[in-house]
C-alpha cells in the first residue's frame, strides 16, 4: 500500500511541469506518514499484550545469558523492584571451627575430586556447618560473604515455613482448607477447591509447563508477567488438568498461590510477615530482599535474595527442629518433621514412581533424596541449595551460576545431593 502511494506521488510530480508539483508530492508524503502512524497505533493497541509478553520473555532470556549469570544472580534485587527484610540485633555470629573437606567422593561408582566439582558446577559460595559451627566457607567468581544472591526455588522452603507459622498462630484454620478461602480471586481459576496441603506438596493438578529453556513454556510466561504485568493476574488464568492430590508435578505457580493464601490469612505482605516471624528472629547478618512485580507483589516462587550465611542459618533452624539460636521455637518441631516427610504414594522418592514426574520425593516445598536417610534439601535452579542431614548434624548451603543448566540440570542436582551426603558422612 505504501509502495503504491509512493508511485502515485511520483507520477503526480512527473506529470506536473509547473511549480505546484513538488507541493502536491509533499502532501502525498505527509499522507503516507499519517497512514503509517495510524496503522502503527492500531497494531500496538491490538497486539499490546503480545508485545508486552515478548518484551518480558526477552528480558527473562537476558537474565540467563551465560556471560551474565554470575553478575545477574547477585544483582537481580537491584535490577527489579524489591522489598527489604531488615536484619535486627542481635546478630548470631556462627562459631568457626575450620577443617578441610574430604578430597574426593564417589558418584555412580566413579571417584571424583570435590574441588573439581566446586569449579565444574560454577559455585559462587559454599558453606558447611557441623554441630552448629562453620567448618568450611568459601566464595568464588567475585562473590563474598556479604553478597546477596538470588536463591530461586530455595525461596519456596521459606514460604513453607511461613505457612506453618500462620497455621500454628490460627491465622489459617486448617491445612486442608481450600486456597480460595483465603484468596477469593482464585475462585475463578483452576485453583478453586484445591487444598493448601495439595499446593504445598506440588500436587495441585494445575496444567503448567516448567521448562526454563523453552521460551514458550508456562514458567517463562509467568516470568514475563512478573517483569511486565501482574503475577496475580497470570495465576488466575491457569486451569487444572487432573484431580488434586494424586500426582506430584513441580509447578512454581503453586508457591505463588501459597503467598496469596498468606496475605489473605495474615493481612500482611509476604515481606512483612517474614520480617516479623523469621528475619527478626534468625540472627541474620544482613538484610535480604524479595524481588516484586510492578504492583509490589513478591515473586514468592523464587525471588528471595540473601547472603550465604543467612541461608545456612535457615537450614540450621530446621536442623534444630524449629528453634533459633536463642532457643525460641519459631515453628513447631512437628511442622518441621511433617514438612520433610512424604505422606502419600505420589510423593515418595524413587525412579519407578508412576505418580511423580521426578525421582526425588517431596514434602511441604522440600525435596527428599532418592534413597532417604532423613536428609532433605531446598533446591533452586542453576545450583542453589540448602541441604540438611540431621543424623550427622550437618547443614550445607551452596549458591551457583551453573552455565550448563539447560542441558544437564538433572545430573548436576543429583550429583550435588550425593556430594553433600558424602561430606556429611565423612567430615
Amino acid at each position: 500500500f505504501v509502495f503504491y502511494l509512493l508511485l502515485k506521488g511520483l507520477n503526480h510530480l512527473q506529470g506536473n511541469k509547473k511549480g505546484g508539483g513538488m507541493s502536491r508530492f509533499k502532501k502525498w508524503l505527509m499522507g503516507i506518514v499519517l497512514v503509517l502512524i495510524l496503522s502503527g497505533g492500531v497494531l500496538i493497541v491490538v497486539f499490546w499484550h503480545d508485545i508486552q509478553e515478548i518484551r518480558g520473555v526477552m528480558k527473562y532470556a537476558d537474565v540467563f545469558k551465560t556471560e551474565k549469570l554470575v553478575e545477574n544472580f547477585r544483582s537481580l534485587y537491584q535490577q527489579y523492584p524489591s522489598t527489604t527484610l531488615q536484619r535486627t540485633d542481635p546478630v548470631y555470629q556462627l562459631p568457626v571451627r575450620s577443617r578441610e573437606l574430604p578430597i574426593s567422593y564417589v558418584y555412580n561408582g566413579e571417584t571424583k575430586n570435590i574441588s573439581d566439582w566446586i569449579k565444574r558446577t560454577d559455585t559462587t559460595g559454599l558453606i558447611v556447618l557441623k554441630d552448629g559451627a562453620i567448618i568450611f566457607e568459601n566464595y568464588y567468581n567475585g562473590n563474598d560473604k556479604s553478597t546477596h544472591t538470588i536463591s530461586f526455588s530455595v525461596s519456596k522452603s521459606f514460604v513453607s515455613f511461613l505457612i506453618g507459622v500462620a497455621l500454628e498462630e490460627g491465622k489459617i484454620d486448617s491445612i486442608h482448607d481450600q486456597v480460595d478461602k483465603y484468596a477469593p480471586v482464585l475462585k475463578g481459576s483452576g485453583y478453586k477447591g484445591v487444598s493448601i496441603k495439595n499446593v504445598l506438596q506440588m500436587s495441585s493438578g494445575i496444567q503448567f509447563t516448567e521448562d526454563y529453556g523453552d521460551l514458550k513454556s508456562d514458567i517463562v510466561r509467568l516470568a514475563a508477567a512478573f517483569t511486565t504485568g501482574s503475577l496475580t493476574k497470570f495465576i488466575v488464568s491457569l486451569t487444572n488438568e487432573r484431580e488434586p492430590g494424586t500426582y506430584n508435578k513441580y509447578i512454581s505457580a503453586d508457591t505463588q498461590v501459597l503467598s496469596m493464601v498468606l496475605k489473605g490469612a495474615t493481612n500482611k505482605s509476604l515481606t512483612e510477615y517474614m520480617q516479623t516471624k523469621l528475619w527478626s528472629h534468625l540472627g541474620a547478618e544482613y538484610n535480604a530482599e524479595w524481588v516484586t512485580d510492578r504492583n509490589g507483589t513478591e515473586l514468592a516462587l523464587g525471588g528471595l535474595n540473601a547472603a550465604l550465611r543467612d541461608y545456612a542459618k535457615f537450614g540450621l533452624l530446621y536442623l534444630n527442629q524449629g528453634r533459633n539460636f536463642k532457643g525460641e521455637q519459631l515453628v513447631s518441631a512437628n511442622w518441621v518433621k511433617t514438612s520433610v516427610t512424604p505422606d502419600a504414594p505420589h510423593l515418595m522418592p524413587g525412579r519407578d514412581n508412576p505418580a511423580s514426574e521426578w525421582m526425588l520425593g517431596y514434602g511441604y516445598q522440600w525435596w527428599i533424596p532418592e534413597y532417604p536417610e532423613g536428609d532433605y534439601s531446598a533446591i533452586g535452579i542453576y545450583g542453589q541449595f540448602i541441604y540438611v542431614h540431621p543424623a550427622h548434624n550437618v547443614v550445607i548451603a551452596k549458591t551457583s551460576a551453573y552455565a550448563d543448566y539447560d542441558n544437564s540440570w538433572e545430573e548436576m542436582e543429583l550429583e550435588s545431593l550425593e556430594v553433600f551426603r558424602f561430606i556429611a558422612k565423612n567430615l
